[in-house]
């Protein structure tokens, strides 16, 4: 398969600068009474404190998801199942592994760029910016912003459907839609409460996903928010992906 054959990713260039992770642990009692209403324990936030700042180096991620139709080129190379979905939704039911596969034959097509999953890191950034803001538009959620349940849609729609839900640096769909996988196994940050768990056993896969699909309630949404692969039927949980690479 040729390079010109192969479309060219949006990539966004996010600077160097400080990650604000996470969530204090003096607020996750609070953010969890917030969000009583979708029946999620205070367990599930308190992986996510505490709160740390972080510097990262400049990274580039994709504008927007994965698509149907990018990923047909890699199945029809690689003889891989290919969703029955429109070109334009993002491509979702795809295994870690899978994903990882993508990416490097994707940079191959593309001259060797290396072409990666983002890190969990890279993904807060890309979500929050430098303000550490608690959705990627900002502080309050909005129902219409994001691909979730609230909408009723029940499935995914056309990737960057909501320019108003961008994040502080032009990226789309980071909240809704797919979830996303990130190349970084799950772990207790460090200084986490004891209550946290070493690990997840009960996940199909130890990798963090970050950003909720459409299946999943507006806790989701939150740029803190530190998710999984909790059921073996990828699709039906909505798990697709997007790419991050070095700057240039």
């Amino acid at each position: 398969m040729q390079v010109e054959q192969v479309e060219q990713v949006d990539w966004v260039e996010v600077p160097s600068g400080l990650l604000r992770q996470g969530t204090p642990i003096d607020e996750v009692a609070e953010v969890a009474h917030r969000y009583a209403d979708t029946g999620v324990p205070v367990e599930w936030y308190q992986k996510e404190a505490p709160s740390a700042e972080i510097p990262l180096p400049a990274f580039r991620i994709a504008r927007t998801q994965v698509t149907v139709g990018q990923w047909a080129l890699f199945a029809a190379a690689t003889a891989r199942p290919n969703p029955q979905a429109p070109a334009d939704h993002p491509v979702i039911g795809v295994t870690w592994d899978a994903a990882t596969a993508y990416c490097q034959w994707l940079g191959e097509q593309l001259g060797g760029l290396e072409v990666r999953l983002p890190t969990e890191h890279e993904w807060e950034r890309a979500a929050r910016g430098d303000d550490g803001r608690e959705f990627p538009w900002g502080a309050q959620y909005r129902t219409g912003l994001a691909n979730l349940v609230d909408l009723g849609i029940g499935t995914t729609m056309p990737v960057g459907s909501f320019p108003a839900g961008a994040s502080p640096f032009g990226v789309l769909d980071m909240a809704g839609n797919a979830d996303e996988w990130t190349s970084t196994l799950y772990a207790p940050y460090p200084g986490a409460p004891t209550e946290v768990p070493d690990t997840e056993d009960w996940a199909f896969d130890p990798h963090v996903t970050r950003g909720g699909a459409f299946r999943h309630d507006r806790d989701l949404a939150r740029c803190a928010r530190r998710h999984g692969a909790y059921e073996q039927d990828l699709a039906a949980i909505g798990v697709g992906f997007r790419l991050a690479a070095p700057t240039e």
